[in-house]
Protein backbone atom coordinates (compact mmCIF):
# COMPACT_ATOMS: atom_id res chain seq x y z
CA UNK A 1 0.00 0.00 0.00
CA UNK A 2 1.07 3.18 -0.64
CA UNK A 3 -0.35 5.20 2.28
CA UNK A 4 -1.02 4.78 6.34
CA UNK A 5 -3.47 6.23 8.88
CA UNK A 6 -1.30 8.32 11.08
CA UNK A 7 -3.50 9.50 13.89
CA UNK A 8 -6.98 10.96 14.74
CA UNK A 9 -6.94 14.28 14.17
CA UNK A 10 -10.46 14.65 15.92
CA UNK A 11 -13.77 13.12 16.69
CA UNK A 12 -17.29 14.17 16.78
CA UNK A 13 -19.97 13.89 19.32
CA UNK A 14 -23.70 15.35 17.94
CA UNK A 15 -25.73 17.52 20.14
CA UNK A 16 -29.36 19.01 18.96
CA UNK A 17 -29.36 22.59 18.08
CA UNK A 18 -28.94 25.55 20.16
CA UNK A 19 -27.18 23.83 22.97
CA UNK A 20 -23.39 25.27 22.14
CA UNK A 21 -23.88 27.02 25.47
CA UNK A 22 -24.06 23.49 26.88
CA UNK A 23 -21.37 21.80 25.33
CA UNK A 24 -19.10 24.96 26.24
CA UNK A 25 -19.95 24.29 30.01
CA UNK A 26 -19.61 21.03 30.09
CA UNK A 27 -16.11 20.14 27.63
CA UNK A 28 -14.81 23.59 28.91
CA UNK A 29 -15.74 24.15 32.26
CA UNK A 30 -16.27 20.76 33.56
CA UNK A 31 -13.04 18.64 31.07
CA UNK A 32 -10.87 21.10 30.78
CA UNK A 33 -10.69 21.77 26.79
CA UNK A 34 -9.88 24.39 24.65
CA UNK A 35 -12.57 25.83 22.48
CA UNK A 36 -10.82 26.84 19.16
CA UNK A 37 -12.99 28.69 16.57
CA UNK A 38 -14.77 26.75 13.85
CA UNK A 39 -13.76 27.75 9.95
CA UNK A 40 -16.04 30.30 8.87
CA UNK A 41 -17.78 28.72 6.08
CA UNK A 42 -18.88 26.03 9.21
CA UNK A 43 -20.46 28.34 11.43
CA UNK A 44 -23.60 28.52 10.14
CA UNK A 45 -23.96 24.58 10.71
CA UNK A 46 -23.75 25.78 14.93
CA UNK A 47 -22.06 23.54 16.67
CA UNK A 48 -18.86 23.92 18.94
CA UNK A 49 -15.44 22.70 18.68
CA UNK A 50 -12.70 21.89 21.43
CA UNK A 51 -8.95 21.12 21.67
CA UNK A 52 -6.99 18.78 23.64
CA UNK A 53 -3.52 18.34 23.06
CA UNK A 54 -3.08 17.61 19.26
CA UNK A 55 -6.66 16.06 18.94
CA UNK A 56 -10.18 18.07 18.47
CA UNK A 57 -13.40 16.95 19.90
CA UNK A 58 -16.62 18.65 17.64
CA UNK A 59 -20.15 19.12 18.76
CA UNK A 60 -22.15 19.13 16.13
CA UNK A 61 -25.84 19.86 15.45
CA UNK A 62 -27.73 16.83 14.16
CA UNK A 63 -31.53 16.79 13.95
CA UNK A 64 -33.00 14.89 14.17
CA UNK A 65 -30.61 14.45 17.34
CA UNK A 66 -30.22 10.69 19.18
CA UNK A 67 -27.01 10.39 21.69
CA UNK A 68 -24.61 7.97 20.71
CA UNK A 69 -25.16 5.41 23.44
CA UNK A 70 -22.80 3.05 22.54
CA UNK A 71 -20.53 4.31 20.01
CA UNK A 72 -17.77 6.71 22.26
CA UNK A 73 -14.45 8.38 21.87
CA UNK A 74 -11.68 7.48 24.66
CA UNK A 75 -9.57 9.97 26.11
CA UNK A 76 -6.51 9.08 28.24
CA UNK A 77 -5.75 10.63 30.86
CA UNK A 78 -3.65 11.86 33.55
CA UNK A 79 -4.68 12.55 37.26
CA UNK A 80 -7.35 9.51 36.68
CA UNK A 81 -7.95 9.68 39.97
CA UNK A 82 -8.47 13.36 40.36
CA UNK A 83 -11.13 13.89 37.21
CA UNK A 84 -13.26 11.09 38.66
CA UNK A 85 -13.37 13.03 42.24
CA UNK A 86 -14.10 16.13 40.20
CA UNK A 87 -16.47 14.90 37.75
CA UNK A 88 -18.56 12.98 40.56
CA UNK A 89 -17.89 16.40 42.85
CA UNK A 90 -19.84 18.37 39.86
CA UNK A 91 -22.74 16.33 39.74
CA UNK A 92 -21.53 13.93 36.45
CA UNK A 93 -21.98 9.86 37.06
CA UNK A 94 -19.27 8.12 36.36
CA UNK A 95 -19.63 4.58 35.56
CA UNK A 96 -16.55 2.47 36.10
CA UNK A 97 -15.95 -0.19 34.11
CA UNK A 98 -13.93 -3.60 34.96
CA UNK A 99 -14.54 -5.91 32.07
CA UNK A 100 -11.11 -5.46 30.42
CA UNK A 101 -8.41 -7.13 32.53
CA UNK A 102 -5.98 -4.89 33.48
CA UNK A 103 -7.43 -1.55 32.18
CA UNK A 104 -8.74 0.73 34.29
CA UNK A 105 -11.23 2.66 33.01
CA UNK A 106 -14.83 4.76 33.49
CA UNK A 107 -17.75 6.15 31.17
CA UNK A 108 -19.80 9.05 31.55
CA UNK A 109 -22.15 11.10 29.73
CA UNK A 110 -22.43 14.28 28.41
CA UNK A 111 -25.43 16.42 28.59
CA UNK A 112 -26.62 15.47 25.31
CA UNK A 113 -26.53 11.74 26.41
CA UNK A 114 -23.42 10.58 24.57
CA UNK A 115 -20.86 8.27 26.19
CA UNK A 116 -17.64 9.00 27.01
CA UNK A 117 -14.86 6.91 27.98
CA UNK A 118 -11.75 7.59 30.23
CA UNK A 119 -8.68 5.49 30.62
CA UNK A 120 -5.77 5.47 33.57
Amino acid sequence: MGFSILRIDHVQVAAPAGEEAAAREFYAGILGMLEIEKPEPLKGRGGVWFQFGEQQLHVGVEEPFAPAKKAHPAFRVSGYVELKDYLTANDVEVKEDDSIPGVERFFIFDPFGNRLEFLK
